[in-house]
C-alpha cells in the first residue's frame, strides 16, 4: 500500500541525518516521501553569497539522490525561529500537511538544543490533532546529531527511543548524501562526521539485532 510520509527538517541534512535510511526504506517500500525544509538562510543574516550559492547546490543535489515526491520550504530564518509568532508557523506548517495528508510524519526532538528546533517541533506537532488532521497515523522525533545528544540530561528532556529501524541496506548511500552536506559534516570529533554517524548507527543497530539502525520516539500511531 502506498503511504504519504513527511519529514520535517529544522534545517537542510537533519533528514538524512535523522532519518536519511529509513526514507530510503519508504521510498524501497513505494512510499511517497516528501521533505519540509523550515529554514533558509540569507545574506541579510550575514551569510556570503558563495555560501548561499553553495547551500542550493547541496540541496538540489540531495534532492535529487532522494527522488523526494515533493518538496516545501518555509523560508524562516535560519537561527531564528523564535523570533516568529508561534501562530505564524503553526499556519505555514499546517498549510503544507492539508497539502500533502501525510500517513507518517517524522519530527525534530522536542528537547534538541537548537532553538529552532525546539519552535518547529512545538508548532509542527500542534498541527498533528486527529480531529483536524484524521489522515495522520504515526508521529515519530527523530534522532539529529549535534543537537539530539545535548538535550539536557534530566527525564523529561531525554531521547528513550522506542522504535527502530534496520537501515543496513541503505546505511551506505544514507552516508553518500551527507557526504554532499561539505558545509555541514567536518571531522571527528566534531558531532556531525561520518565517523559519529557510523558509530551511532552501529549503537542502535545493537540494540535492534542488525548491523545499522535509526532510532525513534513514537508519539502517536492509530491502526
Amino acid at each position: 500500500m502506498t503511504r504519504k510520509v513527511l519529514v520535517i527538517a529544522t534545517h537542510p541534512d537533519d533528514e538524512t541525518l535523522g532519518c536519511g535510511g529509513t526514507l530510503l526504506k519508504h521510498q524501497a517500500e513505494n512510499h511517497e516521501v516528501y521533505w519540509l525544509i523550515c529554514t533558509s538562510m540569507s545574506e541579510k543574516n550575514g551569510y556570503t553569497l558563495e555560501s548561499l550559492e553553495t547551500r542550493t547546490q547541496e540541496i538540489n543535489d540531495v534532492a535529487s539522490v532522494f527522488n523526494f515526491k515533493e518538496i516545501y520550504h518555509l523560508g524562516l530564518d535560519s537561527m531564528q525561529v523564535d523570533t516568529y509568532a508561534m501562530s505564524e508557523i503553526i499556519a505555514k506548517i499546517a498549510s503544507i500537511i492539508k497539502q500533502v495528508e501525510p500517513h507518517t510524519i517524522y519530527l525534530p526532538f522536542k528537547s534538541d538544543v537548537h532553538s529552532d528546533h525546539r519552535k518547529i517541533f512545538e508548532a509542527a506537532y500542534s498541527c498533528t490533532k486527529s480531529f483536524r488532521y484524521p489522515f495522520i497515523k504515526r508521529i515519530l522525533m527523530m534522532e539529529t546529531l549535534s543537537e539530539t545528544e545535548f538535550a539536557p540530561s534530566t527525564k523529561e528532556d531525554s531521547f528513550i527511543p522506542n522504535v527502530f529501524v534496520d537501515i543496513s541496506a541503505y546505511f551506505e548511500k544514507k552516508c553518500a548524501i551527507l557526504r554532499i552536506y561539505k558545509s555541514e559534516m567536518g571531522v571527528h570529533p566534531f558531532p556531525r562526521s561520518e565517523r559519529n554517524v557510523t558509530a551511532l548507527a552501529t549503537l542502535r543497530g545493537a540494540t535492534a539485532a542488525c548491523e545499522y539502525a535509526e532510532s525513534f520516539v513514537l508519539l502517536k500511531e492509530i491502526s
